[in-house]
């Protein structure tokens, strides 16, 4: 029963250092430096300057290749270690999320990568950056809504073996 709880214990853990970084993303992901760094590449974007723009993209490029690589292997660690403690369709259901969220992620690399910021006019240069920095904040959304509908079923969890013991 210690070992169960001391997963639970490290799964909570990481979903705090998470939530801590992805409220800086959205001023701008498991590796905790990888997810700060995406938050201030986030922060650091001022609408329409070019010059801004790239070394911006740059980092933001960066941040999500460290957050795909850190939340892969804290996704790993839980899809290993929960399944006796969760059970098969609850387990299921987290797979679903995990894929989801690696999809978002995809996706925001994709959108960062791909945008064309030069020779963009002003206007357009404006709608490109709204476009990225909406989809990265919906990356952010999803990771911490994630962690907090699992944390409260590993706090129950955590509550349920505690009483047995």
């Amino acid at each position: 029963m210690s070992d169960n709880l001391a997963v639970i214990k490290r799964v909570i853990d990481e979903h705090h250092t998470i939530g801590r970084h992805i409220k800086l993303v959205g001023d701008s992901l498991t590796d905790k430096e990888a997810l700060t760094a995406l938050e201030k590449a986030h922060a650091d974007w001022l609408p329409g300057r070019m010059e801004a723009l790239s070394e911006t993209r740059n980092k933001l490029q960066q941040a999500l290749s460290a957050l795909d690589e850190g939340l892969g292997n804290h996704f790993d660690f839980e899809e290993k270690m929960l399944p006796p403690l969760l059970g098969d369709l609850l387990m299921q259901a987290l797979l679903l999320q995990h894929r989801a969220i690696r999809e978002a992620i995809d996706e925001a690399k994709s959108t960062v990568a791909g945008a064309k910021l030069e020779g963009l006019s002003r206007e357009d240069l404006i709608a490109e950056e709204s476009r990225i920095q909406q989809r990265i904040g919906n990356l952010c959304r999803m990771v911490e809504e994630h962690a907090s509908k699992e944390e409260v079923i590993l706090k129950m969890v955590r509550s349920a073996l505690e009483a047995q013991g």
